[in-house]
């Protein structure tokens, strides 16, 4: 795999790169960054899913369906994450590589133009985005939404960063919220579209192994057809906890969740790799403390991991708990960082941690969507790196350098959703 190249082709717009020969397959994404406003993230995340049921050439979801049987059964979604403090709205399309068509057809050509049209050129109605469209994916996204609220993991995670980032961007949900969601019309969701247009920042990454010069041609030729006016993208990262926020919840659900949420006082890339392996070796595998000694030697917990929010600079340690264990496990946590901050990190524990992450690095070689968003989810850092860089990195990392990070972490929130007890005192 060749390493990314990348051109700009408009304001702020680049094309991406990636020399890929392992796969028969292609894939063209196209990302939009938007500023994640808590007025405007519903409109832009609902807009987004509608774009890809069609278009002003093929007009229903049927009509596009064919088409995509039609170009060797290729695909097309689109979807939406947050960054940071930015919104990132995803449109891919997949396909056979160019050197396996029929008849000598140059299928990314055809894919670029079918991305192209379903962003540019959309099915409109008196100036709108067509009704029923909208309503079908409003359900979807109201299903989504919905299911996260009746998985307790996701629901407390949610909440604990809504606290921990209450007057920051980054505590708006993805997509919003549900009533947003659902007061959104087809007025709103064409504004969002326009403003996307001459607003966002985009990133368009390419790979596979056919002459990417002619999918860049398409993409530059649609984009300077329109005039841009990108808006400045920006993430607030707050180093240090000043106080520690409390909240709880009280649900009906047999585990009781606790989250707690850490700055980590990282900003600069040479800190990042250090951070990511403190967090993995603190609870980010299966031989990490976390898992090992609070949840197997203590069983204090059903689960207990970590995870590291790099754009935010921001820890966070999810667990499943009794309800009476809840101060017990929070005890046991800290306890284990304190203990890596002390220099209790075993040589053993590095070397596992290390051979751990750069399998994880490795994985995302392992087709060329991994590959897509290797590449994505580094779009805001001051350097971008292979997966065999990553690794590399990796291996750098020493164990003082893992101690360092750990006593950089400040306690900023901790959220509970406890279980309702029944006359008996049990979970409910």
């Amino acid at each position: 795999m060749s390493k990314l190249s990348r051109k700009e082709i408009a304001p702020s717009v680049a094309f991406n790169t990636v020399k890929e020969s392992r796969f028969k397959t292609m894939r063209i994404s196209v990302t939009a960054y938007l500023p994640l406003k808590k007025e405007t993230a519903a409109h832009n995340a609902l807009m987004s899913l509608v774009l890809t049921r069609s278009c002003n050439k093929y007009p229903d979801f049927t009509e596009l369906s064919r088409k995509l049987s039609y170009l060797y059964g290729a695909s097309l979604s689109s979807g939406f994450m947050k960054i940071g403090d930015v919104q990132a709205l995803t449109f891919s399309i997949s396909g056979i590589d160019d050197r396996y068509a029929l008849n000598d057809d140059v299928i990314s050509k055809e894919l670029s133009d079918l991305l192209c049209d379903v962003i540019f050129d959309p099915f409109l109605k008196d100036g709108a985005f067509d009704s029923t469209e909208c309503e079908q994916e409003r359900r979807q996204l109201i299903d989504m939404i919905d299911s996260e609220f009746n998985e307790k993991r996701v629901y407390a995670k949610n909440k604990a960063l809504s606290l921990m980032c209450e007057s920051e961007a980054f505590g708006i949900k993805r997509y919003g919220d549900r009533e947003s969601v659902l007061s959104a019309t087809p007025e709103d969701l064409y504004k969002a579209w326009q403003n996307m247009l001459s607003s966002a920042r985009f990133e368009i990454i390419y790979v596979g192994d056919s002459d990417s010069s002619i999918a860049c041609d398409v993409f530059d030729k649609r984009f300077n057809e329109i005039k841009r006016n990108p808006q400045k993208l920006t993430t607030d990262i707050i180093k240090e906890a000043q106080d520690v926020k409390c909240g709880n919840e009280d649900m009906e659900l047999s585990q009781s969740k606790m989250i707690l949420g850490f700055r980590t006082a990282v900003a600069e890339p040479e800190d990042t790799m250090a951070a990511r392996m403190m967090c993995a070796v603190l609870g980010g595998t299966a031989h990490s403390k976390l898992f090992c000694n609070v949840r197997e030697k203590l069983s204090l917990c059903y689960y207990c991991s970590s995870s590291y929010i790099r754009q935010k600079g921001i820890m966070l340690i999810e667990s499943g708990v009794e309800r009476e264990n809840i101060e017990k496990a929070k005890e046991a946590i800290l306890g284990e960082i304190k203990a890596m901050q002390n220099g209790d990190i075993t040589d053993e524990e590095i070397k596992a941690t290390k051979m751990s992450m750069a399998n994880a690095f490795n994985s995302n070689c392992d087709t060329v969507g991994g590959i897509s968003g290797h590449y994505l989810s580094q779009m805001f850092d001051k350097e971008i790196l292979t997966p065999q860089e990553c690794v590399d990195r990796v291996n750098a990392v020493t164990k003082e350098d893992v101690i360092r990070c750990a006593n950089m972490l400040t306690l900023d929130t901790v959220f509970t959703l406890t279980g309702v007890t029944d006359e008996k005192g049990e979970e409910v």
